[in-house]
């Protein structure tokens, strides 16, 4: 499988679970920086069965140009996919996005700094 570069991906949260038929089902949502000054927030359902690590149209919920709006569509996401994994019983804590953890590589990617 040829990797993607995932640079611009600057945060992300991993969520195991299972899925209606009782299979392990691994969720990611992920916060990114497009080119245009664009923010993306993806989520992708067993992303480690796909050929590619490139990220498909459709996991795409959210693009814009505020990042406080991007956390806003992280957490929302994140918090959906953590109530289905509670009411099938699962115990998995995950800590939400917050705008401190994108500023840093934020700096590094706008000024490429390392």
């Amino acid at each position: 499988m040829r990797r993607k570069d995932t640079s611009a991906r600057f945060a992300e949260r991993v969520l195991d679970g299972v899925d209606d038929r009782g299979a392990p089902e691994r969720v990611v949502i992920w916060i990114e920086r497009k080119p245009g000054a664009v923010w993306a927030v993806g989520r992708a359902v067993n992303p480690q069965h796909r050929a590619s690590d490139a990220a498909r149209r459709d996991d795409y919920v959210w693009e814009g140009y505020e990042l406080e709006d991007a956390l806003d569509a992280a957490n929302a996401a994140l918090e959906d996919v953590v109530s289905v994994l509670e009411q099938d019983g699962g115990t998995q804590r995950v800590a939400p996005f917050k705008r401190t953890e994108l500023l840093g590589p934020l700096e590094r990617w706008f000024f490429g700094r390392r």
